[in-house]
């Protein structure tokens, strides 16, 4: 497991560094705000891990790798470092409670068979940090990124705020919230056509005595 999270966090600098398509300052920052921001979300989840459970685990160590890798991947390249360990810090938490203590109360959740925790770790952990992004983002390092004129139109809500630029800050962050949509929208529409069609072929789910039993049923 932890031979192939460490390949995911090496691929996954390539996949955030390479972003730009091309070697410059951009890049090396997109490079280092994804090991930081996923350094930071695996110490947060391992010590959530600690403080609640009383040990951390290989596990725990993975998802909050995974979660940190997700969230700061839409905001690489356009936020300072100091909000990339902000963007850790809220990754390695807030999944981590939607898995640990949400997912057991929420009747919905409890009838999904999530055994990898996709939900929690890309859904919640992806959303997040595209919202954040929305908040976090520079205007010049949105300027470096876009390579645009009116790059003062791209900047994070926060930062709209402090310069006076309110409404392309609302503007980013709402442009944040609907690709978020999309993609949900997308996923489930995608999603069930391609289950509804392989239910035709095969079941989708074994009976539960054959669930029961495992693989000697198959």
């Amino acid at each position: 497991m932890l031979a192939g999270a460490g390949l995911l966090w090496m691929g996954w600098t390539g996949f955030n560094g390479g972003d730009p398509y091309t070697v410059s300052t951009d890049a090396s920052l997109a490079v280092l705000n994804t090991h930081v921001c996923t350094a930071t979300s695996l110490l947060t989840w391992l010590m959530l891990d600690i403080i609640f459970f009383g040990k951390p685990s290989v596990i725990g160590a993975t998802q909050g790798m995974i979660t940190g890798l997700v969230c700061i991947t839409p905001a690489a390249g356009v936020v300072q470092g100091w909000a990339a360990i902000l963007m850790g810090m809220m990754s390695g938490s807030i999944p981590w409670y939607t898995m640990m203590v949400l997912h057991k109360k929420i009747g919905l959740l409890k009838q999904v068979d999530d055994t990898m925790a996709v939900f929690h770790t890309h859904a919640v952990a992806g959303s997040l940090g595209g919202i954040l992004t929305g908040l976090f983002a520079v205007p010049k390092l949105n300027r470096l990124f876009y390579l645009v004129d009116n790059w003062q139109h791209y900047i994070g809500f926060f930062y709209g705020l402090h310069t006076g630029h309110t409404t392309a800050g609302f503007k980013q962050l709402g442009i944040q919230l609907l690709g978020i949509v999309f993609v949900v929208l997308l996923n489930i529409f995608t999603t069930s056509v391609i289950c509804l069609l392989i239910s035709l072929i095969i079941p989708l789910r074994l009976a539960e005595d054959e669930l029961q039993t495992g693989d000697d049923a198959i």
